[in-house]
């Protein structure tokens, strides 16, 4: 019998495995005494249309939203041309008249960057800024900070999800910002994924992604060492997950994503690691953890380890391998 295909989530959304846990309670997802809009048909600038923006840009488009979309390559361009978008030369171009204002991009500097050459002087007061990118905690706050100094309402939403989820209109956002900037970029953010969930003030949407995928990192190494250990023991790797699924080891990394080639189900393990997410992307968010941990003077021993150990996996070259073909090195 052939095994299920599962999409990877990477930051670990836990709604899809095997004991299908809801998020609790109920309100951090869908506050009570708030009412909840579709957004109806509005002027939407989109920057950044990497693998995951594409998607996002796409799914605003398809939901009847007029896009105005920016990227620096002209086959991003061409592409959300293509899913209904209409492609811009600048990112002032895409900001002018736009009722919302969402932007994907790599690092924090690159969000600053916009913001104050092409966001500010250029929004109007009424646009919900939505920061969908995967940066610091420190950038997400000074950037909401600046925004409200224009007179603007700013928010962090980075997704939990892949490129299949951007595609598929099914990521998890985790919001930081005011109760009412999450009510106006709630609806938006609703037509790009399954679940909007509101983690507290600004930069909480970012802490949450990378306390996460922190614990992911740590999780899947040490998934992928109890699988090594169980091999070495002369232990079937099937009938150690048939164990370890529905006992008390059993993970998301183990269950969702087993790092193990013909064991669970279908995984890029069973595409010699190929697709997925990328080690790379797991390393920018293990180093963003440590920023924010030496930051806030917290203790992340294992989390510290786990950027060890994906810091070497990428310098050997596997940057663009998936994160649990890590297990290779043990």
């Amino acid at each position: 019998m052939a095994r299920p295909a599962r999409p990877f989530d990477p930051g670990g959304d836990q709604s899809g495995h095997a004991h299908d846990r809801r998020p609790r309670p109920a309100a951090a997802v869908r506050p009570q005494n708030r009412t909840f809009r579709r957004a109806s048909m509005a002027r939407v600038a989109f920057i950044g249309l990497g693998n995951m923006g594409g998607g996002m840009a796409a799914n605003l488009a398809k939901a009847g939203h007029d896009v105005r979309a920016f990227d620096l390559s002209q086959d991003a361009l061409d592409k959300a041309k293509a899913a209904g978008c209409l492609p811009v030369a600048s990112a002032a171009e895409a900001i002018e008249g736009a009722e919302a204002i969402v932007t994907m991009l790599p690092a924090g500097s690159h969000v600053e960057g916009v913001y104050k050459d092409a966001v500010f002087g250029r929004a109007q007061p009424s646009a919900i800024l939505i920061d969908c990118s995967t940066i610091d905690v420190a950038t997400a706050r000074r950037v909401a900070e600046a925004a409200a100094a224009q007179g603007l309402t700013a928010v962090d939403a980075p997704v939990s999800g892949g490129i299949a989820a951007a595609n598929g209109g099914t990521l998890t956002f985790m919001v930081g910002g005011s109760a009412e900037g999450f009510d106006r970029a709630q609806p938006y953010l609703a037509q790009m994924g399954k679940a909007v969930i509101h983690a507290g003030a600004s930069g909480s949407g970012q802490a949450a992604k990378m306390a996460n995928n922190m614990l992911l990192g740590a999780t899947m190494i040490a998934t992928c060492e109890a699988f090594r250990l169980a091999e070495r023991l002369g232990l079937d790797a099937q009938t150690f997950y048939d164990i370890s699924s529905v006992s008390s080891g059993q993970s998301w990394s183990m269950t969702s994503y087993c790092p193990v080639p013909g064991v669970g189900p279908e995984t890029p393990a069973d595409r010699d690691y190929q697709g997925g997410f990328a080690a790379a992307l797991m390393l920018k968010d293990l180093r963003l953890a440590m920023q924010a941990a030496a930051e806030a003077g917290a203790a992340t021993p294992l989390g510290a380890h786990a950027a060890q150990l994906y810091e070497a996996f990428v310098a050997d070259g596997h940057g663009g391998t998936d994160f649990s073909g890590i297990i290779k090195t043990l």
